[in-house]
This record gives C-alpha cells, sequence and structure tokens, in this order.
C-alpha cells in the first residue's frame, strides 16, 4: 500500500465523522472500551508513531515518544489532528525508500507501515460510527489493500465482511466473532 491509500483512507473518516463533531464523544467506540474521543485521538498517536518507524528506520524496537492530545481538544480538532499525522505518514511512505526496513515486531517495509495506518483509520473509524450512531462502512478496495498485505491466510470473499472478522470486529457467515487476532506486518 501507498502514501495515496493512507490518504484515501483518512478523506472517508473525515467526510463521516466530521458532521458528527457536534455528537458526544465520551460515549463508547463501537464494542471498544475507549471514548470516541480517545479512539480518534489513539488513531492520530498510531499515525504519527508509524512516521517514526519509518523515518527513523529503527531496527530493533519502537521509538520512544509518544503523542500527546491535549484532554482540552474538541472532536472536531481531534479530527483534524488524526488527519494532519495521516498527511505526514503519506509524506513520509511516498519518500521513503521500497527497500528500507524498520520495526513492527520485526522487520516492515513502508507499504507494511502504509497498511497498518490504513487499518488503524478504517477500523477505527469503523468503531466511531458506531458508537455516534452513523451508518457506515469502509472502502472496499482500501479494506482489500489492508487484508492482501497484513492477513496473508485471510479466507475469500468480500473484503469489508473479512476485514471486519479478521479484526473480531464481527462474525463472517457460520464463523463467530474473533477474540483474538494478530497481522502480519513483518517481511521475511
Amino acid at each position: 500500500m501507498t502514501g495515496a491509500d493512507v490518504r484515501a483512507a483518512a478523506a472517508a473518516a473525515t467526510a463521516v465523522l466530521r458532521p458528527a463533531g457536534d455528537r458526544d464523544w465520551t460515549v463508547r467506540a463501537g464494542g471498544l472500551d475507549w471514548s470516541c474521543w480517545t479512539t480518534a485521538a489513539h488513531i492520530a498517536h498510531d499515525l504519527v508513531a508509524y512516521t517514526g518507524q519509518v523515518s527513523g528506520r529503527p531496527g530493533g524496537g519502537y521509538l520512544p515518544f509518544d503523542l500527546r492530545v491535549r484532554a482540552d481538544a474538541t472532536p472536531a480538532e481531534v479530527l483534524t489532528i488524526a488527519a494532519a499525522a495521516a498527511g505526514m505518514l503519506a509524506a513520509t511512505i511516498d519518500a521513503a525508500n521500497p527497500d528500507d526496513r524498520a520495526w513492527h515486531f520485526g522487520p516492515c517495509d513502508p507499504g507494511g507501515f502504509a497498511a497498518m495506518g490504513v487499518a488503524e483509520i478504517l477500523l477505527h473509524t469503523h468503531d466511531l460510527t458506531r458508537g455516534l450512531g452513523l451508518d457506515w462502512s469502509p472502502p472496499a478496495e482500501l479494506c482489500a489493500g489492508v487484508v492482501r498485505r497484513l492477513f496473508p491466510d485471510a479466507p475469500g470473499g468480500d473484503p469489508v465482511p473479512v476485514l471486519l472478522w479478521l479484526t473480531g470486529r464481527a462474525p463472517l457467515g457460520d464463523r463467530p466473532r474473533r477474540t483474538a487476532w494478530t497481522w502480519q506486518a513483518t517481511l521475511s
């Protein structure tokens, strides 16, 4: 996946969430234990962390820094922070050499970090829309890219319900909702 995919995921998230900025963001985000506000701040945090990894290229762990979103930030401001973080990640991925590697529980390429960024945006936007009572489904083409890159043993089928099942958000046909999962971002 590429920076363009990260930008597309962020645009989809912003389009559905920005009009809901006046709703109660203290409610739980779907099935998560986090509030909607905390979940949106988490998206920004992860995107900034991935940006640092791709840019710094550490080989043995995560760089020791965190994004802190001020507690008085409004939902609209948190969404703007998440969009800015997506832009930083996208630009960093676009500037990286595809052969670069950085640590994410092993060596990971810029495309893997792009896929993880897209996954964070889409999956947590799904959580947010459930918590805020919005009707939304992640874009199928972006879900397909995430499934291809991060879940090599995924079952076939429509990529949206497959991704939601792979990440413990919904059952898939006769397969019950997963209670544990992980993605495979590292390269051999």
